[in-house]
């Protein structure tokens, strides 16, 4: 980000920022590392209404970090953090190697329990949880340290010690929280998976990380019914060589095989333990959590989070960013703990700053049981998080883009039938969203009132880096606008030189608190990784773009930009114009190979409600493209679909969408939450245009 960037738009000099003539495709000047077509306009600044009560609405915090950046964070840490000792050094940074508030002693279940019933608190609820068949419990922050205590205990009576790592395999269920925070409180390091992954998953994690223990439950509900987690993770252990135990919550009543002397059940041990666990302090740098992401080679990276830096980040980010008034507000994260979002904005930042959250077991397509009307999910109510969000008086939802799309399609109708009134402030996260989701969730979710926070950040930054601010900034759709206070981006080309407006690969210039320290046992890896491509600047592989008045609108990973004719031209903006035609919910777009341009632009939609499949309306969905972006972005083809291929967190498996017309045989479909939906693709795709 530019130092001087404005805070509030000019009106744009051009109406495109792009350096190529879009009526002809010809460039006019030396090539950009990344084309940049689409062009907003609208602008959304704060309403005098928030920013009545805002906690914050100027820019002195990004002026007193650009004047001693050390100095803020340092100021944040002891303002967010509750320290046992305090820290003497706040950085200590040898590229690439970073340790934050050296000398300092905390305890992160500490800071997220006992130091708010300390001050009088623990009736306040820390979690109203909802499980799928619409089973209830409300947690108070007393009632979450009582479990946390026993829970703590239990881990020590199993044999597990500070330093020791355990994995975790869970539904959403309050028990999840209970044993990452558990293991937080004795300096044991865990290991969340996703309770979507499969048995390979799992032995690869845990034999990565060594893992003494896998806490895992029998099942979790998902769609109505018992989806097998014990199962799994039987399947798993005869190639885990480190587990010891398994810890099993009985959430569904499945009968799963148990082990004598190897398996135990979690009421079990809670029952035996005992219920006082005084926090460990632990060194500022100690080992947090692993979470593992993917990576170029088949094994998964281990991602290292430490605990002083990570939490001052969390706590930092989760108040300002959702302008956080713990006192009256009920938030929720819609995302699941088995990934870094849940991590951060569903446990960790949420309780360290005494917030009260929803916590939901299912899907959103989901109704509670007396609302399910016949046998076929498929015809049930598409309302659950309007049902939730009214019921319990939400004031910031937080959930992805592709969620949004998501309930596009399924039309307005359902969120209109609620009462939303008490939400606030509405966030995205895990991808960029395109202006007109946004649009959608502002009008029909958010009653074009809320301000809406589009955050980019990554498993390896920890917590947010770029955002609005909702008592600050005035937003774009689709930009995330500008990095946080503290946090120093900047836009480099293919020579690492600084890219001042347009395309190009986005890099972090200094060391942030919540930042990766190492991928688990590959410190070489991490330096290749990350530091290698633009010496000194940290790069994970996003492209973004730099806009006439400084704002950063991310593009996406840049091995997913097309290289049509030798424009280099990201998806993410070819998959906006699509999304900004009438008819037209969800879209993913691929490059695939092509004879004469190199590569050419399939662009895959599903349509909105009530609209028809033609060949008509390809060509018109085409020729809308072509408007918006220029004739060099127009897709080949576009092939209407009835669904995408998507993962169980909801991630489009876009490699899936290019073999289909690039003709391949279908590589790995496992972990597609719907594999019957790649048949009806490629029978749609040999159907579909091929004129252009």
């Amino acid at each position: 980000m530019r130092g001087d960037a404005p805070w509030a738009p000019r009106k744009l000099a051009l109406p495109f920022t792009s350096t190529i003539d879009l009526r002809t495709g010809e460039s006019t000047v030396a090539e950009p590392t990344i084309e940049n077509y689409y062009s907003e306009d609208r602008t959304f600044p704060p309403s005098d209404a928030f920013r009545s009560g805002a906690l914050l609405t100027d820019r002195s915090m990004w002026e007193e970090a650009e004047r001693d950046y050390e100095a803020f964070w340092a100021r944040q840490a002891r303002e967010h953090v509750s320290w046992f000792e305090d820290f003497h050094t706040t950085l200590e940074w040898e590229v690439p190697f970073a340790k934050w508030f050296i000398g300092g002693k905390l305890n992160v279940s500490y800071n997220c329990l006992d130091r708010h019933v300390e001050a009088g608190k623990g009736s306040k609820v820390a979690f109203h949880w909802e499980g799928e068949p619409g089973d209830t419990r409300t947690i108070t922050y007393a009632e979450l340290l009582a479990d946390v205590e026993r829970f703590a205990n239990a881990l020590r009576d199993l044999g597990l010690r500070s330093g020791d790592r355990v994995a975790i395999y869970m539904p959403m269920v309050p028990e999840l929280p209970v044993a990452m925070l558990a293991c937080t409180r004795i300096g044991v390091a865990h290991s969340v998976i996703f309770g979507g992954f499969s048995p390979d998953a799992i032995v690869d994690r845990c034999n990565d990380a060594a893992a003494r223990l896998i806490i895992t439950a029998d099942a979790g509900y998902r769609r109505g019914a018992p989806s097998a987690l014990k199962a799994n993770v039987d399947l798993a252990l005869p190639s885990c060589t480190s587990v010891e135990k398994v810890v099993v919550v009985n959430r569904c009543g499945v009968a799963v095989d148990m082990v004598e002397g190897r398996d135990v059940w979690w009421d079990d041990v809670m029952a035996a333990a005992a219920p006082s666990c005084p926090p460990e302090p632990l060194d500022s740098e100690h080992l947090m959590y692993l979470l593992y992401t993917s990576g170029t080679t088949a094994k998964p990276k281990g991602i290292m989070h430490t605990t002083g830096g990570y939490l001052t980040q969390v706590a930092f980010t989760h108040r300002y960013t959702f302008d956080l008034h713990p006192e009256t507000d009920v938030y929720w994260c819609a995302a699941d703990i088995g990934w870094v979002t849940g991590h951060s904005y569903i446990v960790y930042g949420p309780l360290a700053n005494g917030a009260t959250s929803v916590l939901y077991e299912g899907t959103p397509d989901t109704p509670r049981p007396e609302l399910r009307e016949g046998a076929d999910p498929g015809a049930w109510r598409k309302d659950r998080l309007w049902d939730i969000v009214e019921r319990y008086g939400v004031t910031q939802l937080y959930t992805a883009p592709t969620a949004i799309r998501t309930f596009m399609k399924w039309g307005a109708t359902w969120p209109a039938a609620h009462d939303m009134s008490t939400l606030r402030v509405l966030g995205t996260v895990g991808e960029p969203i395109n202006p007109e989701a946004w649009m959608w969730y502002h009008e029909h979710i958010g009653g074009s009132s809320c301000p809406i926070v589009d955050t980019w950040w990554q498993t390896e930054t920890g917590g947010h880096m770029i955002t609005p601010w909702p008592g600050v900034t005035t937003t774009k759709p689709g930009s995330a606008t500008h990095a946080i206070p503290g946090v120093f981006i900047e836009l480099v080309d293919d020579d690492g030189a600084q890219v001042e407006r347009g395309g190009g690969y986005l890099t972090i210039t200094r060391p942030w608190p919540g930042m990766l320290r190492g991928i688990w046992g590959a410190p070489e890896r991490y330096a290749e990784t990350y530091w290698s491509r633009f010496p000194g600047r940290y790069f994970a592989g996003d492209g973004a773009k730099l806009d006439d008045d400084g704002y950063l609108w991310l593009l996406g990973r840049v091995d997913d930009v097309m290289n049509v004719s030798g424009h280099r031209i990201s998806t993410t903006e070819v998959e906006s114009a699509l999304v900004d035609h009438p008819t037209v919910a969800e879209a993913a777009v691929v490059g695939a190979n092509d004879d004469v341009t190199g590569q050419a632009i399939y662009g895959y939609v599903i349509l909105r409600g009530g609209n028809e499949a033609s060949d008509g309306l390809r060509e018109e969905i085409r020729q809308h493209v072509a408007k918006k972006l220029g004739a060099i972005a127009r897709p080949k083809a576009v092939i209407i679909v009835p669904d995408l291929p998507k993962t169980r967190s909801g991630k489009i498996m876009r490699r899936l969408l290019r073999d289909v017309v690039e003709g391949r045989t279908l590589g790995d479909t496992t972990t597609l939450a719907d594999a019957n939906v790649v048949e009806a693709i490629r029978t749609r795709a040999a159907d579909a245009s091929q004129e252009d």
